[in-house]
């Protein structure tokens, strides 16, 4: 089983990236419906893809200035 810090990030990187797959789906949905320019739909995405983009460039600089530790030996 994986140390806790690292199935932490692992499962953190997961759900950035499901983050920014649901965000480009709520946009070209909002888009194939007929959706305008400030259209709920292209502002959610736009938040989902900036949230999701967002956690993985912050779990990306915590993994180079943290480097996951090799699991203990029992």
């Amino acid at each position: 089983m994986p140390e806790p810090r690292n199935l932490h990030r692992q499962t953190t990187g997961l759900l950035s990236v499901i983050l920014v797959i649901l965000g480009v789906a709520m946009i070209v949905r909002t888009i194939t419906a007929g959706g305008g320019g400030l259209a709920f739909g292209l502002l959610m995405g736009v938040l989902f893809i900036a949230a999701g983009a967002g956690r993985i460039y912050i779990n990306t600089r915590l993994m180079r200035s943290h480097p996951p530790r090799a699991p203990r030996e029992r």
